[in-house]
């Protein structure tokens, strides 16, 4: 028997036709359902399935999300079947075969009668939920506007169900169930007061997305200035929260400090699949020591109310883990365990540590998170000990470290091929080098697949699995849509996983939706909220909707996070530099250091420069301040060509020219990556500063339709487009086009028309003085 989800479907009246016209409805169904993506997806895993027969047929999936995805299709198809009435049911719960007195399999369990009584309590075109799959959908954003508790349904021998109406504008039926209808007036008010709390869910949501990020970050700088000052913000965190501090290394011999991190982030991982639990990211936890004074301090500006303590000492073949849970208001020691372990038995503590503190915790684990947390993801000593390693290098702070741990989880699935986990995580790092163009021999578009495949392969329960798929078509096949499908697959298994929460909001950025961009970096900072990085972008998605005091406000909760963070400053300049508030841009710059090395500092006074047309300045900035890699880069050359070009030094600026557009495309035939440095963007800058025109203008159409389906980028390329034709004299195309850019996420902004040199050649045109003016 095993936790499945189920949707049941029936024919509405169909004891009510005749024989023929039953037949004909029968088969209808049966290709209509039979032509759904997630049936022949279930079909082709060799689920089991009870296609409809008239009383009820009932479907099998292994995600939540299938069953209503099917339903949606199914609902979708019957539109053009309008004398076909049917009504459907989904249920999570347990499911098993059995054999008949014909030795046939079928399907049967509490998840299949369950399933089958929620439709039942529904009428022609309804799609109804249970309570308890309901309550797992709301975890998926996409979902929240199609759910309505109805309340309870009162079925066969006085049992009542609780359900949900699944139904959005067209799919599904809005209307009340005719057995609602008939409940007495207790029944009723017990429905309306649950809509009235989905409603209040809608309207929240709808509230942050009006009014925008500004106030969430607002409140989220005072709840962090209550936590670490006078006042009391424990009654704002979660009783069932924990956060994994890093362990001490008691090794004799410090190299064995990968040994202890990795030990540590792998319980923190297996934590952060419990549902129930809010884990907080490593990523913010690293930040403490080992054993920190001030407890109480530490679980406010982590937002929980509990912290594990931990120590590792590894001599030859021997381990010995000493944990501890500590209820950090309080000081008190709740629970405290010591393992002792062979080096090649050591594979089980994190979880068996999970399970005590989730028990300690009086957390419930379903099935499927009990088997995750304790499962031990390879026997092999040696493999384990070079996954260790891999981990303890690979924080996610920088490409970096990422490209020395890639080694290590290559070591670890060549001596265990079998190890989903590493494979799962070499994907993710050799996606992440490839995007950025890192050692392209070896994180090439192959190698990224084949470590996800294998991972997917060898477990497909794995939520790791689906991250690693998810990558995959991310950052290589930019099949953006299907990779948000695998990263809500892996995030309904990974419910504390900041970074599939950032990842899907990366791509909901590229999707042109904005705001559940927003909302998932907003998650992503409530379980890693001293990561700087997410914050960061969280800040620049701001800024590329224009919400320039919004971004400065999280660029302000990152300074009290990381006091003189210099890429907090930085940020703060783009909004000023955005805004054409280049006094204010310069008066924060001025806040940095001279001798700063932040690669982000040396490429802003650039900006800055050539936005104050200041171009010597710039040259030089780029030439004696920028680091070696910085300056060299492509990107960087086209804006030094320019700054040459401006100047009145031709013969430097070509030769600069030159060597950018060769960094970018090695040969003429050769094609131009597109990844995270967008170069078929910035090659434009290249031709165009050769004196190219025509080949500039070509290579801009073709960006623009490369990007055609990226939100994030497809603007850049618009907007030099525009450029470009404006350089060329073609002042009717440019000006058209920027109504439109002025509009769009990460299009144009007004003070950039009004201060960038670029935009010159259309500085006397009345459109463009009006436009200039009327946006004003």
């Amino acid at each position: 028997m095993e936790i499945a989800h189920v949707l049941f479907i029936d024919i509405v009246g169909y004891s009510k036709l005749r024989t023929t016209e039953q037949s004909a409805q029968i088969q209808t169904l049966r290709e209509i359902v039979r032509g759904t993506e997630q049936f022949r997806a279930a079909e082709a895993e060799g689920k089991l399935l009870r296609l409809p027969t008239g009383d009820g047929g009932a479907l099998v999936f292994r995600s939540l999300e299938a069953p209503v995805l099917c339903a949606v299709e199914i609902s979708k198809a019957l539109r053009g079947h309008p004398d076909l009435r049917v009504r459907m049911g989904i249920h999570s719960g347990p499911v098993n075969e059995v054999t008949d007195l014909n030795e046939q399999a079928n399907i049967a369990g509490a998840g299949i009668n369950i399933a089958q009584r929620v439709m039942d309590c529904g009428d022609a075109g309804h799609i109804l939920v249970s309570k308890h799959a309901a309550e797992d959908l709301e975890q998926y954003d996409q979902w929240q506007p199609y759910l309505h508790d109805l309340g309870e349904c009162e079925i066969k021998h006085g049992d009542r169900v609780h359900v949900v109406n699944f139904h959005h504008h067209d799919i599904g039926n809005s209307a009340l169930p005719g057995k609602f209808a008939k409940s007495d007036q207790s029944a009723a008010m017990q429905a309306t007061q649950s809509k009235r709390r989905y409603s209040s869910v809608a309207m929240t949501l709808g509230a942050l997305v009006i009014v925008g990020a500004i106030v969430f970050f607002l409140t989220a700088r005072t709840a962090f200035r209550k936590a670490t000052g006078p006042g009391d913000a424990a009654s704002s965190i979660p009783e069932k929260s924990v956060a994994v501090l890093p362990f001490e290394n008691l090794s004799r011999d410090p190299d064995n400090a990968y040994f202890t991190n990795g030990i540590q982030d792998e319980i923190l991982t297996r934590l952060s699949k419990i549902a129930s639990l809010k884990v907080i990211s490593r990523t913010s936890t690293q930040k403490y020591k080992s054993a920190p004074d001030n407890l109480r301090e530490v679980g406010k500006q982590l937002g929980v109310a509990n912290l594990l303590e931990g120590s590792v000492q590894k001599i030859a073949n021997a381990v010995h883990v000493n944990v501890q849970l500590i209820r950090a208001a309080t000081d008190e020691h709740l629970w405290a365990e010591s393992y002792n372990r062979k080096l090649d038995d050591v594979f089980g503590v994190e979880g068996e540590v999970a399970s005590a503190i989730a028990d300690q915790l009086n957390t419930k684990l379903s099935g499927s998170e009990q088997k995750a947390i304790v499962a031990k993801p390879t026997q092999n000593a040696a493999a384990y000990d070079a996954y260790l390693r891999a981990v303890s290098i690979d924080t996610g702070s920088s490409s970096d470290a990422t490209q020395r741990a890639a080694p290590f989880y290559a070591d670890a699935v060549r001596l265990d091929p079998q190890f989903a986990l590493a494979w799962a995580r070499l994907a993710v790092a050799r996606s992440q080098l490839y995007f950025n163009g890192q050692d392209p021999q070896t994180n090439t578009a192959a190698a990224v697949k084949d470590a996800a495949d294998h991972a997917m392969s060898l477990n497909p329960e794995l939520g790791e699995s689906w991250i690693a798929q998810g990558v995959y078509q991310y950052r290589v096949l930019r099949d953006f849509p299907v990779a948000l499908r695998s990263y809500q697959e892996a995030l309904r298994r990974l419910p504390n996983n900041a970074l599939v929460l950032e990842q899907m909001a990366h791509l909901e950025r590229r999707l042109d939706q904005p705001e559940a961009a927003l909302k998932h970096y907003q998650a992503a900072a409530e379980i890693d909220p001293r990561n700087i990085g997410t914050l960061l972008t969280l800040a620049d998605t701001l800024g590329s909707l224009r919400r320039f005091d919004a971004a400065r406000a999280v660029l302000d909760h990152v300074s009290e996070i990381a006091p003189g963070s210099e890429s907090a400053l930085v940020g703060r300049v783009g909004t000023f530099q955005s805004e054409g508030r280049l006094n204010e841009a310069a008066q924060t710059l001025a806040k940095i250091p001279a001798d700063s090395k932040d690669e982000g500092v040396a490429i802003t006074r650039a900006l800055q420069f050539l936005l104050e047309r200041n171009f010597d300045a710039a040259i030089t900035c780029i030439q004696q301040k920028a680091p070696p890699e910085v300056a060299n880069d492509p990107r960087t050359l086209t804006l030094l060509g320019y700054c040459q070009k401006l100047v009145g030094k031709e013969n430097d600026a070509r030769a600069t020219f030159a060597r950018a557009v060769a960094g970018m495309k090695a040969a003429p035939d050769s094609a131009v990556p597109i990844d995270a440095r967008q170069f078929p963007v910035y090659l434009v800058w290249g031709y165009l500063g050769l004196g190219q025109k025509d080949k500039a203008l070509e290579q801009a159409h073709l960006a623009v339709a490369q990007y055609q389906n990226d939100a994030l980028v497809k603007p850049i390329a618009e907007g030099v487009l525009a450029m470009v034709q404006a350089d060329a004299g073609d002042f009717d195309s440019a000006i058209a086009a920027l109504p439109h850019l002025l509009e769009v996420p990460n299009g144009e902004t007004v003070g950039d028309l009004r201060v960038n040199p670029f935009w010159d050649p259309l500085r006397k045109d009345p459109r463009f003085q009006k436009l200039v003016s009327e946006a004003h």
